[in-house]
């Protein structure tokens, strides 16, 4: 992907992509965590706070510092594969789009090619896992049915079905779509940028430049994470529903409700994840090339 000048061989893409989404999955965990059950509807018989800081707050001092962790691990197994499909299709998608002539990518090929790798993350690694996690986190603070990752699975399997792991497909679908064309277009244009005035790509420039892509896409795609976690909470219910749920509670700003933790998140994010995967494509692909 944007390691090594568009030579990253697919297997490197896939590898890379796929450690780099393991350790940032860990590391903003927390964020995650508080974002979504700041999004998740409350209980008509409690009050619940709208600030994530104090949403973690409550929860370490009421239920100890691994409910802050409940959900992790799908996430992380979600983050190890939806990555490895990212990196690994983004590369490919490149070599469609890029110009026939020079090869190169401009900053709306770039975009479209990110668009069209999210949609096919969303659907082979990141609606399910999304499903999972989010009804790990509602169920922990509600029924408390599930005991594990793969009891939820069962449960959910029993209760709906295979289509019961799809719900929130097409917020999902469409928030992977918008999150991959602007995280991995925004870091591949700034990456182009800096290359076509000779600025050295260190760890800190990685960093900074997925921070950057971070800020962008989590104000570009806000309202599609809030349908999605609405939809896929617990219980489980359409898009349209989520929708209207949303907007009966707070309005039109409800679809920005839990910026503020997901922009912590994604800032971090973006940096680990994309300094993460050049830093171990850097090591792969000379025993892979």
């Amino acid at each position: 992907m944007p390691a090594q000048e568009g030579n990253t061989p697919p297997l490197v893409s896939f590898l890379a992509g796929g450690v780099a989404g393991g350790v940032e999955a860990v590391l903003t965990y927390p964020f995650e965590f508080a974002k979504t059950r700041v999004q998740l509807r409350t209980q008509s018989d409690a009050a619940s706070s709208k600030n994530p800081f104090l949403v973690v707050a409550r929860v370490f001092r009421n239920e100890g510092v691994r409910a802050l962790y409940k959900g992790c691990s799908t996430l992380v197994v979600g983050s190890i594969a939806k990555d490895s499909v990212r990196f690994l299709t983004f590369d490919a998608i490149k070599k469609v789009f890029a110009d026939p002539e020079t090869g190169a990518m401009s900053p709306l090929r770039n975009l479209l090619a990110g668009m069209c790798t999210g949609v096919v993350a969303s659907t082979f690694a990141v609606t399910p896992t999304e499903r999972i996690k989010t009804a790990l986190i509602d169920d922990a603070r509600n029924a408390k049915r599930f005991r594990s990752s793969f009891h939820a699975v069962r449960i959910i399997y029993q209760d709906y079905g295979l289509i019961g792991m799809y719900h929130g497909y097409a917020g999902t679908t469409l928030k992977q779509a918008g999150a991959t064309a602007f995280r991995m277009g925004t870091y591949n244009i700034l990456k182009d940028f800096e290359q076509d005035r000779q600025i050295k790509q260190t760890t800190a420039t990685n960093f900074a430049n997925g921070a950057v892509a971070g800020i962008v896409t989590t104000y570009a795609t806000q309202p599609f994470d809030t349908i999605k976690t609405r939809s896929q909470s617990a219980k489980g219910a359409t898009t349209a529903d989520a929708f209207r749920s949303i907007v009966n509670d707070d309005g039109v700003r409800g679809f920005w409700r839990g910026t503020t933790m997901r922009l912590g998140r994604t800032v971090f994010s973006g940096g680990i994840l994309f300094t993460v995967y050049e830093q171990v494509a850097a090591i792969l692909t000379p025993v892979f090339k």
